[in-house]
This record gives structure tokens, sequence and C-alpha cells, in this order.
């Protein structure tokens, strides 16, 4: 087996292993990453800010150490950032690697961001700044709750699978579909953009039930190992994008008085399984993705091989 082939990256392989979260993706990509003596890209659209590092349960010390990972810590909360942004870094990053490797591996759950990679983005219509202006006046005086149900109208397929936390993203969705009169996901085509390279698109999934309790446990070792003191180093940040999201944004309302600590740690809870609930809406729309138990690490190496050719320097267990 060849990793350090020069070259263009036609007959290289883009090894993307997704999940919802808690369920292992880091620590199963890190192992058979090492096996490979390949690199690791993450596909975590949170993971990036390096002022977030408990609550987006960044990769350990370890997990860093067995492969070169990218796209960790590399930003701050006040840079703006987005899938496109990351589609056109990482294909750059790719081009680079796949002169010394021929098998790069992808770890993450931001289904929005692995689309990005392997398939492109949408091009999307310009929003007229009227109506994005009028959307947002709209939004400030009746709420998210207003927001949501305008989408849930205009686009209900995209409502179940978009972010309903994320007002940025309703707001999008909302903007398109009164501008065109037409659903926002009737935008998202599907067309895929081709990549000079294979992709391979490796699922981890486990009983719903199973799935739960690991995402409550991981709340609590959040918790143990100071989420709630990062976030609050973050709360005059709150109102930024990146700090919209689960885990913080409970906390913030704990800060406020709004509800009590017991009750900031069960919505976190609560709303982490319903994240990981539509991560894997998002999932089931690709045929592509091939569905393991991520404790069958060997069937996942088994399925890599078969898929690229290109063996592990050693077993991964």
């Amino acid at each position: 087996m060849t990793h350090n082939k020069k070259g263009k990256s036609a007959g290289s392989h883009l090894v993307v292993i997704t999940g919802p979260t808690g369920i292992g993706k880091t620590s199963i990509c890190s192992d058979i990453a090492a096996a490979y003596n390949s690199p690791v890209i993450s596909a975590d659209s949170r993971q990036m800010y390096k002022e977030m590092k408990t609550g987006t349960s960044v990769p350990s010390q370890n997990e860093l150490a067995k492969a070169q990972h990218f796209f960790i810590g590399n930003l701050s909360v006040h840079d703006y950032y987005n899938a496109s942004k990351f589609e056109t870094e990482c294909l750059q990053l790719l081009e680079k690697l796949f002169e010394n490797k021929k098998i790069i591996f992808m770890a993450g759950g931001s289904g929005l961001y692995i689309d990005a990679v392997c398939g492109g983005i949408d091009d999307l219509p310009s929003v007229d700044p009227e109506l994005r202006k009028e959307l947002a006046i709209q939004y400030k005086y009746r709420g998210i709750a207003w927001l949501r149900s305008k989408l849930r109208k205009l686009d209900p397929e995209h409502y179940e699978i978009v972010d309903l936390r994320n007002p940025n993203r309703i707001l999008k969705a909302v903007e398109i579909s009164l501008m065109t009169g037409k659903p926002y996901s009737a935008f998202l085509t599907g067309t895929k953009k081709n990549r000079p390279f294979n992709i391979v698109k490796i699922g981890l999934v486990i009983q719903r039930s199973e799935l739960y309790e690991i995402i409550n446990a991981r709340v609590d070792k959040m918790i143990g190992d100071g989420l709630v003191e990062e976030a609050r180093e973050l709360y005059n940040c709150r109102h930024l994008n990146a700090l919209k999201t689960v885990g913080y944004k409970e906390l913030f309302d704990h800060f406020e008085g709004k509800i009590t600590y017991d009750k900031a740690i069960d919505l976190i809870k609560r709303n982490s399984r319903r994240y990981a609930k539509r991560q894997l809406t998002w999932l089931a729309r690709d045929s592509k993705v091939q569905w393991f138990n991520p404790n069958d690490r060997k069937g996942i190496t088994s399925y890599i091989v078969k898929s690229t050719g290109i063996e592990p320097d050693y077993p991964v267990e």
C-alpha cells in the first residue's frame, strides 16, 4: 500500500464518518485514521470555534495525538462563517492533502457542511434587502415561535429538518419562500458537483433509547468538565450566531433568571436529543450512507477497504 504517492487527487478517497451527536464519531474516526496514517477533517460547525471547547466536545488530546485534525478551534466566535466558506476551504485543503495521501477522513454531524464538500452548495436567488429587513423586524417583535410557524406553512418539508433553534436559518428559508413563491426546499435540488475524488459515506447508528442515554450522560460530563463556567465567560457574546447553540443558549437563559439551573440542564439534554433526531432525519435522505453500529469497527474498516482498495497499516479493533 502506498500512502505517499504524489500527484493529482484522481484515485483518491474521502471517507466520511457521520451520525448523530454523542455516538462516537470522533473516537472511531481518530482510531481508523491513525491505522491509515491519515488526517481527519472535522465537519462539526461548532468545534471550529476555539472558545467553545467544552460545549462542543472537541477531540481529546489523546484523539488529537492519534491523527492530525483540521478545522478544530480554527475560528473565533466573532468570525462569520458558513457552509459555503467551509466548502471552499475544505476543497483547497483536500487538494493539498491528496498530494501525499490517497485516503483522507472526515468526521462530524453537521449535515449541511458535509453535503457542501461532497456535492456542493445549491445556488440560491438573492434576497430583496427590503424583504429581509421587514422579516427581521417582524421576528424581533413577534419572536421565534412566529418565525417557525411561518416556515411550517411555507415549507413543511424544510421545517422537518431545519435547526428550529437557529433563527438565521429559518429566516433564510422564509425569505426565499416568500420572495420566489416557491418553497425553499425546491431550491435544494441535490444537483451534485463532480469531485475529483471518490467519496465513501459511513453512518453510525444505535437504538434510539440507547443514544438518548448516551446523550444525557454526555451532558452531565460536560457540566462536570466546566460547561457552566465556559458559558459564563461567553455570556457577553450571547448575541453571536455561533452561541445560539444547544448547551449555551439554555445556560444564558439561566444566567438571566429565566429558568432554574436544573431546568437549564434538563433543556440541554432535551434539545440535544432533538438535535440528534434532526441529524438522523437529514442523513436518512442520503442513500449513499452505509450504516454501522459504532462498536463494529472491524466491519467499518472492511467496508472502507472494499470501497477504496486500500488496506490500513494495522488492524482496527
